[in-house]
């Protein structure tokens, strides 16, 4: 059942089009993550489908009687509430008798796992907050819950926590996030609002990795249309410039035909143009020296709590350092200690001579928020230095994803991950040794953050990373140094390791697997052959085989027709129905072996 479905919905801000004619649905049960570029529309589209922004045109379409929530990127209580009156709060407009509010927020304060109710909203962590908020929205029962990048700027603890909340709650939600190793957890179907698709949007069920395939294989498949197409165009081009008279019926329809076609590959063209642009390429000054960053013995107190102690780093040319944390860990204090931006309160830290470094600030210090995008990008005049050459601004500002439309707006109006690519684009002006970057992945979308990754890998200096996101820190660092908030800290080899070391320093009870002999039982004697139910899959199964080999090929004649390439939904089913049918012929082979195996033990 759709708990909510838009047909034709369109959106447009100031020259930009968000969407055209989207037509979507939603479904009880759903775990959906919406992805998607910057500017594509994703924060708006939830916006409207809670009901607080109004589509241009469209129809909008929820189930009776269903109740949406909607969690905002920005948390925001009553002033002055505790987390006890915000959740009393939200349940202010439902119709209840007045005993089952106090019983609804006490039960859910225990969901939460607040220990005190009378805690004051404001003081709360920014992961506590994101708790509260996810159970105001809770607490109202709603059917569907929309989440706007509910992990942006949690720590690794409150990622965590938020992953295992979702798995224990049985309701249906759409969220927005760039974590990768989130969407494969949480999610059970991907939609991703991009307008180089036909329809505006891919969609594909099951986890990230399987979406990441599917996309793929259907892009891969677009690709071979347009070829096909361009080819079909080439033909009737050539046709159309011998002149063929129009007078007859049949010329005049092959004309018709031809201008079609010519329409066709101009959209398809234009789609597959759709993408950010986004170009990264960190250039490194070319040194030959090894050793760029030495740590000795390092300490640091803040506000009365000693952040690290006896802290020895030694960051070396090709190095990727990955500092691991929870906020208010030491983290960017770390990182600025290491730039020589904050003193060491003991110890000490060496640069190599001469040593060129930039900076990704978390916080966007070093831009200027009442400036235009024009003059952050190009301080005067119309033209960029870039490694000692000219560059037009325009072309600039299209390489890091930016319209020419957008130049006169203040830095201030952009969205964060514009900001983002603001910064970068300031990182990339001038060749250094290292990059230290402060959660440079907050507000970005998924491919600017994998063309973030890659441009990082690519770098010959050394960089210095502080993020959020799993996938770049075990993908990307030859080491990570984790800090666990109270002086200590360790090297490890990836965010788990370090995760189970932080519980450990922290008095929580981390139970290793163990065999089952280690448990005091003696394990039983497996039985050997099949089980009479077994028998009777085995007999059945190489039917199943052939049937579904069957339903493969089918599915696969489907694909190859001409008239399914031309309908982008159509297409789309019959590649996931190919690829699911495909994936039972495989388990159905793998537990024939299986079956196979033990039968040989009779």
């Amino acid at each position: 059942m759709a708990l909510i479905a838009v047909r034709d919905l369109e959106k447009t801000y100031a020259s930009h089009t968000l969407f055209t004619s989207l037509s979507i649905a939603f479904h009880a049960g759903e775990r959906v993550g919406l992805i998607g570029p910057n500017g594509a529309g994703k924060s708006t589209l939830l916006r409207i489908l809670a009901g607080l922004e109004p589509a241009d045109a469209g129809v909008i379409e929820r189930a009776k009687g269903g109740r949406i929530g909607y969690l905002p990127q920005i948390d925001a209580f009553p002033d002055g509430a505790t987390a006890e009156e915000a959740l009393s709060s939200a349940l202010a407009d439902l119709p209840m008798e007045d005993y089952e509010r106090p019983v609804r927020v006490r039960k859910m304060l225990r969901r939460l796992g607040f220990d005190d109710g009378a805690a004051l909203a404001s003081k709360l962590s920014g992961g506590w907050k994101k708790r509260l908020a996810i159970g105001c929205q809770l607490v109202r029962g709603p059917d569907l819950l929309l989440m706007d990048e509910p992990t942006n700027h949690l720590d690794l603890e409150g990622i965590d926590w938020l992953e295992a909340f979702l798995a224990r709650e049985e309701i249906a939600f759409v969220v927005t996030t760039h974590d990768r190793y989130f969407l494969e957890r949480v999610a059970d179907r991907i939609v991703e609002i991009n307008p180089r698709y036909a329809g505006g949007y891919f969609s594909s069920k099951g986890h990230y990795s399987d979406f990441l395939e599917r996309r793929e294989a259907f892009l891969e498949a677009e690709d071979v249309e347009r070829r096909a197409l361009a080819n079909a165009v080439r033909r009737e081009v050539d046709w159309l410039r011998r002149g063929p008279s129009a007078r007859g019926t049949k010329a005049a329809a092959r004309i018709e035909e031809a201008h079609d076609k010519i329409a066709q590959l101009s959209e398809a063209e234009r789609r597959s143009r759709a993408d950010s642009g986004l170009e990264i390429d960190f250039a490194a000054s070319g040194r030959k020296t090894n050793d760029l960053i030495t740590a000795k013995g390092a300490a640091k107190t803040f506000g009365g709590r000693c952040l690290f102690r006896d802290l020895d780093v030694h960051v070396r040319r090709g190095d990727r350092l990955g500092i691991a944390g929870n906020n208010a860990s030491g983290k960017t204090t770390l990182l600025k200690t290491l730039a020589r931006l904050v003193a060491p309160d003991q110890g000490q830290v060496k640069h190599a001579a001469e040593l060129c470094f930039a900076l990704f600030d978390q916080q966007r210090e070093q831009l200027n928020m009442a400036e235009t995008l024009r003059r952050a990008l190009c301080p005067s005049g119309d033209t960029v230095s870039y490694l000692g050459r000219a560059t037009h601004i325009v072309p600039w500002a299209k390489r890091f994803g930016f319209r020419p439309d957008q130049l006169d707006l203040r830095v201030g109006d952009l969205s964060g991950g514009e900001q983002a690519r603001v910064l970068m684009a300031l990182m990339i002006r001038e060749p250094v040794d290292v990059l230290l970057l402060d959660e440079p992945t907050n507000d970005l979308d998924l491919s600017s953050v994998e063309l973030l990754e890659a441009a990082l890998e690519e770098f010959p200096g050394a960089v210095v990373l502080i993020t959020h996101d799993r996938h770049m820190l075990d993908r990307l660092c030859t080491h990570l140094l984790g800090l666990h908030g109270d002086g200590r800290w360790g090297e490890y080899g990836s965010v788990e390791q370090w995760q189970l070391a932080d519980r450990e320093r922290h008095g929580e009870i981390v139970v290793p697997a163990q065999e089952p002999s280690a448990r005091g039982a003696a394990p039983r004697a497996r039985r050997r052959g099949l089980t009479y139910l077994e028998k009777k899959e085995w007999d059945e199964i190489e039917a199943r085989i052939l049937a579904a080999e069957a339903e493969v090929a089918g599915l696969q004649a489907e694909l190859d027709d001409p008239s399914a390439a031309a309908d982008h939904e159509k297409l789309q089913a019959a590649y996931e129905a190919h690829l699911d049918a495909q994936t039972r012929v495989d388990d159905l082979y793998a537990r024939w072996q299986e079956l196979d195996a033990k039968k040989a033990t009779e």
